[in-house]
């Protein structure tokens, strides 16, 4: 009787180790969203990805659209130092040089205090897509 009640106790206790690792489907579905990949990929004329993007030799993105992709994540709240977008002093502050000088630090990268990527990291953008992005953020911040 001894070595029946230890086999229904070893019995027992795979069966609760076993049911700790099952989880419920909502459990599975909060684990699986919490790694899933932060970001999406958007493929040329796969229009499902959320805002269109212009497609070789299609029309070229406006500053807007530039800025709400690439730009936003740092000019929104400042990040590294950039200058935010409707901050007139900040702004003021980088044109003093002139537009030529912004526009080549947009297009090539600068560091100073901060850092700024090379194309604010918008590699499938055009030095007109660029400079057009720096217009409407300082066109938006006057």
């Amino acid at each position: 009787m001894n070595q029946m009640v230890k086999k229904l106790i070893v019995v027992v206790a795979l069966m609760a180790g076993m049911s700790a690792w099952a989880l419920t489907d909502k459990q599975r579905a909060e684990v699986e969203s919490r790694i899933s990949a932060e970001g999406q990929v958007c493929l040329q004329g796969d229009n499902s990805c959320g805002s269109a993007m212009a497609a070789a030799g299609g029309e070229p993105k406006s500053g807007k659209q530039v800025y709400e992709s690439s730009c936003q994540g740092c000019h929104g709240v400042g990040a590294g130092g950039a200058p935010k977008l409707g901050d007139k002093a900040d702004w003021a502050e980088r044109t003093k040089k002139g537009m030529d000088q912004v526009y080549a630090n947009a297009i090539n990268g600068f560091s100073n205090i901060g850092m700024m990527p090379a194309k604010g990291l918008c590699m499938s953008c055009s030095d007109e897509e660029v400079n057009a992005a720096v217009d409407y953020m300082v066109e938006n911040s006057k």
